[in-house]
């Protein structure tokens, strides 16, 4: 979301008073002139309209071309065209009778190429091919942000109004004129069959759909320019193999959920670093109605006005809650998607982010691999399940592990994983629940088992499963240790007391703010202990706690550490030098980047299997990313860049983990309050605030 230069790519400014297209490359007509500032319109637009106007030759070579009835038609074309030049010289005093004769000729020659049929050269996208659309910040707001979410097609502008003191995000998209429009509905309707029966055996799904928009095209003989060419198949694209008016927001990267309340109302997005934003988009009755079926269908799943509440999870991963009609939100049909990232956040990104500190981690990596179970518990987005994704990396190699969700949310990367997932009645069926699942899992020998979130009598089945040695990780709303214990306690979960007490470990996180921005924490990490015999409560300890004063983490004494030791036959010394050990492995991923879930993984096998020799390579990785450093005059290099850290052998560091770059290496615009458009780059993994979901 860095700013690039104000002066783009070609040479050329961005038109005054307006947020034009972020990078610049496509700022400029295709003969270099200034893009249009008229309030947003689309420069070239006129030459999309009359599409005729750019053919060679003129009407009478045209008539020499046909033979037979085609040319009388031709020539009775001609004589309606001259026609209508005397009458509109007659009634026409000046330049309205003009405009009435060029219209009707240019519907004459509109006429002629249908009949005629034409030829289109489908080519990429160039910058030369004219703007696509053009965004003028609306009165009362500033520029604050802009940059890329689908280039070059979709750009995202953030502002902010000093009366309001809101920020406002606006998605904006190719702009169509009235012809446009008219050729992307008829289009819309005439592809539909094609599409639906094409096979397996032809081109992509991208490749089938350009080439039936071209030969749509041929057909209706219209010669289009490339700009509307490419403006039409983004919203084919969109329409039918997208997600409609809010895909722009779910190609945002920076958007953790998306909501919308009702009928004709704007959707509300959270944003990394501006939080709840309103946005520009909206959806009309029938059009909400249409799309929140059609979310259900692609999901697999059945919405109706009779059973119209259904939650589901989307075919990219996002999690989603959706309710049709009016019969329990009177608003009108809603829907809330939660989306998640393309590949999985690590420990060492929640340490970056300062969700958990270091000796958190490495604590919390000990007690996994020596079979203690754990709850993550916290009020909603605070990262619960992002969380316990996270750690289920220090699962060890090889370990059978067997996840049980209601929607599909955590993605492990690990060989020996069995994933399940509730289901409801389908005909004569019956529903398959979580206690279904959970009572054939432990059929299946697992020696881990994760469950998604612990709300009804699944959890006694769960507690059950911790009594008889299996490893359990799961999530829980509730904001304390205590509020955990009582939920566990009382309906309608009811573990008995007895039971509880064969958790060994609760981690609190909170959603919180520091400085003024939205973070989020580990609160707690507490130790479950046994039953008081004396007052019959169940006692536990805090292992960890954040200070919000400070913004840093406090650890205390350690019970299960000191269990761990004894089974391990080690002494104090040994255990702290693991312990330590285990930091500075950790200390060393994160400063040398190494983010990506795979390389992460594959690093911590390493480390099973061989500790002494993955260590010492990691400590020359850090020596030659010093190095490096020294080189350059002190200054800091980019260890997120490929090839920075690398190091050889199976599962070496490279710190590479790509940005989440919006198409073809563009940045967006970024400003102040103030319209301060100073140049500034950024990753975009920085620009969030925290990155836990």
């Amino acid at each position: 979301m860095g700013e690039p230069n104000s002066e783009s790519e070609t040479g050329g400014t961005s038109g005054a008073g307006a947020a034009a297209v972020p990078g610049g490359e496509t700022e400029h007509t295709p003969d270099g002139d200034e893009p249009a500032t008229d309030g947003g319109t689309v420069a070239g637009d006129d030459a999309a309209s009359d599409y005729g106007d750019d053919r060679a030759g003129t009407d009478d070579e045209a008539d020499r071309t046909r033979t037979g009835s085609e040319a009388d038609r031709t020539k009775t074309d001609s004589e309606a065209d001259g026609d209508a030049v005397g009458n509109g010289a007659a009634a026409g005093n000046g330049a309205a009778g003009e405009d009435a004769i060029d219209r009707l000729r240019r519907r004459i020659r509109r006429a002629i190429e249908v009949l005629r049929g034409s030829s289109i050269d489908v080519r990429p996208y160039r910058p030369g091919d004219g703007v696509f659309a053009e965004f003028e910040v609306p009165d009362g707001e500033e520029l604050v942000d802009r940059y890329w979410v689908n280039a070059p097609y979709a750009y995202v502008v953030i502002t902010y109004a000093d009366e309001e003191s809101e920020h406002y995000y606006y998605a904006v998209e190719p702009e169509l004129d009235d012809f446009e429009a008219e050729l992307l509905a008829r289009t819309r309707v005439d592809i539909r069959d094609p599409l639906l029966y094409a096979t397996d055996a032809e081109p992509t799904a991208e490749e089938t759909l350009r080439d039936e928009l071209r030969s749509l095209l041929e057909q209706y003989g219209v010669d289009v320019s490339m700009r509307t060419f490419h403006a039409l198949l983004y919203y084919l694209a969109r329409d039918f193999r997208g997600f409609d008016r809010i895909d722009p927001l779910m190609h945002d990267p920076h958007i953790e959920d998306i909501s919308c309340d009702g009928y004709d109302l704007p959707i509300f997005v959270y944003h990394d670093e501006y939080t709840d934003i309103e946005t520009n988009v909206a959806y009309a009755a029938d059009d909400l109605d249409d799309f929140v079926i059609r979310l259900a269908q692609e999901s697999g799943r059945h919405v109706s006005v009779g059973d119209p509440v259904v939650g589901t999870t989307l075919p990219d991963g996002s999690r989603v809650e959706l309710a049709l009609g009016e019969e329990v939100t009177p608003r009108g049909s809603a829907f809330t998607i939660r989306k998640y990232a393309d590949e999985p956040f690590t420990p060492i990104d929640l340490i970056d982010y300062g969700t958990f500190s270091i000796e958190e981690m490495a604590y919390l990596w000990l007690c996994i691999e020596n079979n203690k179970s754990l709850i993550f518990a916290g009020g909603t987005a605070s990262g619960k399940t992002t969380s316990m994704n996270a750690v289920s990396m220090f699962i060890p190699p090889r370990a059978k592990v067997l996840t049980i969700e209601d929607t599909r949310e955590l993605s492990l990367y690990h060989d020996n994983w069995l994933s399940s997932v509730t289901r409801e009645r389908l005909h004569e069926g019956s529903d398959i629940d979580m206690y279904d699942l959970l009572r054939s899992a432990l059929r299946h020998r697992p020696e881990f088992i994760i469950v998604g979130e612990v709300r009804g009598n699944e959890a006694v089945t769960l507690f059950q499963a911790m009594n008889t040695g299996h490893t359990t990780f799961s999530t829980m709303h509730a904001d304390s240790i205590e509020t955990v214990i009582n939920r566990l306690e009382n309906e309608p979960i009811n573990v008995p007391r007895a039971m509880v007490q064969s958790l060994d470990l609760l981690c609190v996180q909170t959603l919180t703010r520091v400085e003024g921005e939205r973070v989020r924490r580990s609160k707690t990490i507490g130790e479950i202990g046994e039953i008081d015999q004396r007052t019959g409560e169940l006692d536990y300890s805090r292992a960890f706690r954040w200070n919000p004063g400070t913004d840093s983490f406090e650890g205390g004494d350690s019970n299960l550490l000191e269990e761990i030791q004894r089974d391990r036959g080690w002494s104090r010394t040994e255990r702290k030098r693991e312990m330590n050990r285990r930091e500075r492995f950790l200390e060393l991923l994160s400063e040398l980047g190494t983010t990506d879930y795979r390389q992460f993984t594959a690093l911590v096998n390493e480390y099973y299997a061989d500790p002494e020799r993955v260590m010492e390579r990691l400590e020359a990785a850090r020596e030659e990313a010093s190095d490096d450093v020294r080189s350059t005059d002190g200054a800091s290099p980019d260890l997120t860049e490929a090839g920075e850290a690398e190091v050889d052998g199976g599962g070496g560091v490279t710190g590479d983990r790509d940005g989440e770059d919006s198409g073809e290496g563009v940045t967006g615009d970024r400003g102040g309050k103030d319209g301060d458009e100073n140049s500034e780059t950024r990753a975009d993994e920085g620009d969030r605030a925290d990155g836990s979901r």
